[in-house]
């Protein structure tokens, strides 16, 4: 279940909140200090904070930023204080919204719904891109092991995939022969370290303009090759 902190010093007002959000299926735990609300905070055990902005101890902007330099989580700041700055500083240090008091729990319910949607299509999209390299006119989908060349396929045996996907995904480090024999063929296969030569020849030839002047895949003599970022 989703888990939600709320930091308030009103225990009537957290209490509110919490009833709301639990009638719609929301795990929800509550501190009234600042400086446990923090620690609370900085646990990583919760998927979005409610946080007041005057609290005893640790104030909210403090707590705001603090958490934003360990978490990417939503933050929502609830004030009573209705002034500008208050609001463009709190937004400034991380917060996702700022709430005025007095609000109705509806409302609260309805960004809270919001910003939880919001960060989970972020989260799939980071995770849609973690599984593409995408480099000058070179595409490497992961997902899919497929290759594209200026938007065109490329057909990749399985050896020559995992070969430039991994150069790819470890870009500029150089890496021997027997580096890359061990990463792909495995640790104890004992091969012939020709064999990764020939594959880097098969694999220049389906994504470099110009396979003796590569753009891609450089031979670093002596050592071995490296993917050119």
């Amino acid at each position: 279940m989703t888990s939600i902190l709320i930091i308030e010093d009103e225990a009537s007002i957290a209490e509110l909140e919490r009833d709301y959000l639990e009638i719609n299926g929301y795990t929800v735990h509550m501190e009234h200090s600042g400086d446990t609300g923090l620690r609370e905070a900085l646990s990583g055990a919760y998927d979005l904070i409610i946080l007041d902005l005057m609290l005893p101890k640790v104030d909210g902007f403090e707590i705001c930023r603090k958490i934003r330099d360990e978490h990417n989580i939503p933050i929502l700041m609830v004030s009573a204080k209705k002034e500008d700055i208050d609001k463009i500083r709190g937004l400034g240090l991380g917060a996702d919204d700022y709430i005025i008091k007095p609000f109705s729990p509806g409302e609260l319910v309805a960004r809270v719904k919001a910003h939880l949607s919001r960060y989970e299509r972020l989260l799939g999209q980071r995770e849609a891109k973690s599984e593409e390299v995408r480099v000058r006119g070179l595409l490497i989908d992961k997902a899919s092991r497929r290759v594209y060349v200026n938007g065109n396929e490329v057909v990749f045996t399985t050896k020559e995939f995992d070969l430039l996907t991994f150069l790819a995904t470890n870009p500029n480090r150089v890496f021997s022969k027997e580096q890359l024999f061990e990463h792909i063929w495995g640790l104890d296969s004992m091969g012939d370290n020709a064999t990764v030569t020939v594959h880097i020849r098969k694999i220049r030839e389906k994504i470099e303009l110009h396979p003796s002047k590569p753009q891609y895949i450089d031979t670093v003599w002596g050592a071995g090759y490296r993917f050119i970022l």
